[in-house]
């Protein structure tokens, strides 16, 4: 059954079928093919017991936190803080989009709503600034990979679901990954800086940076209040992204930003995210349940032992395969499909799955910015009007920071796991 679901849904990706359908269809072919052709109806009850789950009300919260963003305001005063704090560094816009998706990330946790939300302000800016486009767009699609490692995050919620982890200490152990990742890039930057003359401006004084801090102050507060409520056990993740939504309304009235237009339009975008990420959930839970019959991950367990016992070795593979998967197929579809079927494989290994989860979500974060399928690449061209092509290319030389960081994070563990253990406790097997 597995050669059939796989082949199935992986020509319906070469033939441009959106994934929600490619996935449902390549279900269906395969019980239909198989000996449940007369039992159909276990596919609508695998689909709603598969998104009845309490853990999964947090992905519709944070969507909505993302949007509200995006219309009260709230990304301007994120990104002119980091301008005043950064700005004058070499290719300082530069330094500065990063520097808000880092901020930004600690509010919506999604990579869309950075591309489109501060992209568009992000290379305007850069724009008026004298930077080329096509380097304007780039920064901003490689930035926002930081946005589901830095909680709250989405991709995290739903890993955490399908791994039967906790949120709180996925959310943690995405901290700092995701600081180690903007990091990266930064100093990316400042070096290639080095070899181009990007414009400068002046260093902003203690009284502007003062002021911008002021003026955004209770949107640069949010993620403290996020983060620290879910840390401290004051709320769930789910009521965290209650919060953040309260939060980010109260935000949008105290600044006079929020229309009732505004807030709607928000809510309808919301909705159809939300109902986009449920329909793939429920399609997968199916092609999930139809692979334990068939125990395809205990096969893909003995398959890989037998070509590998080495847990470097086999890391090395996981990585490459991670990525391939990610350029072809985005990343929400992708884990729904990957990790029930390389659980089995990555705890005969020994593998952590706290670890595995940043794992598997910095890997297949990249494929939002490498084609074809990179859905950040088609977001910032749209928003910044600059040639997929241009983007594409420009985009290529940020890949090595993300990849370097990924290796570190792949063979040095303890950079995951030690905060979540430090809060937490260790997790114990």
């Amino acid at each position: 059954m597995a050669y059939i679901l796989f082949g199935s849904f992986l020509s319906l990706i070469l033939l441009r079928v959106p994934i929600s359908i490619a996935i449902g269809v390549s279900t269906l072919v395969t019980f239909l093919t198989s000996d449940f052709s007369g039992v159909l109806q276990i596919i609508p009850q695998q689909m709603l017991e598969g998104v009845n789950k309490a853990s999964l009300t947090a992905v519709p919260f944070f969507i909505m936190a993302g949007n509200l963003m995006n219309v009260t305001g709230v990304t301007e005063r994120i990104f002119a803080f980091a301008n005043s704090l950064v700005g004058h560094l070499r290719a300082g816009l530069a330094q500065v989009n990063i520097l808000s998706s880092m901020i930004f990330a600690g509010i919506s946790g999604a990579a869309v709503a950075d591309c489109a939300g501060l992209g568009a302000i992000e290379i305007k800016a850069m724009r008026e600034a004298g930077y080329k486009g096509d380097f304007a767009a780039a920064v901003t699609v490689a930035s926002s990979v930081i946005g589901p490692l830095i909680p709250p995050s989405i991709g995290l919620v739903l890993y955490a679901f399908l791994a039967q982890q906790s949120i709180e200490r996925m959310f943690l152990a995405g901290l700092v990954p995701g600081i180690v990742v903007g990091l990266a890039l930064m100093l990316y930057v400042r070096m290639v800086a080095q070899f181009r003359d990007f414009p400068t401006q002046p260093r902003a004084t203690v009284r502007e940076v003062a002021g911008t801090a002021r003026h955004g102050f209770l949107a640069l507060v949010a993620p403290a209040i996020i983060l620290g409520s879910i840390m401290f056990g004051f709320v769930t993740a789910t009521e965290a992204g209650v919060l953040a939504c309260i939060y980010c309304i109260g935000l949008g009235v105290w600044y006079k930003e929020l229309t009732f237009r505004k807030f709607l339009d928000a809510l309808s975008d919301s909705a159809m995210m939300t109902a986009v990420i449920m329909i793939i959930i429920a399609f997968s839970i199916a092609m999930g349940w139809l692979l334990a019959i068939d125990q395809a991950p205990q096969k893909l367990a003995e398959a890989t032992f037998a070509l590998t016992d080495n847990k470097n070795v086999f890391l090395a593979l996981l990585l490459v395969f991670i990525i391939l998967v990610g350029c072809v197929v985005e990343g929400v579809p992708a884990k729904l499909i990957l990790v029930p079927t390389l659980l089995p494989v990555i705890d005969a290994y020994g593998i952590d799955r706290v670890h595995f989860g940043i794992i598997i979500q910095l890997g297949l974060l990249i494929g939002i910015a490498t084609p074809p399928m990179g859905i950040g690449l088609y977001i910032v061209s749209e928003v910044g009007r600059v040639r997929f092509e241009k983007v594409t290319m420009a985009v290529l030389p940020f890949l090595l920071p993300l990849f370097a960081v990924l290796i570190l994070l792949t063979y040095v563990p303890g950079v995951v796991t030690f905060l979540p253990d430090l809060i937490l406790g260790p997790q114990s097997n």
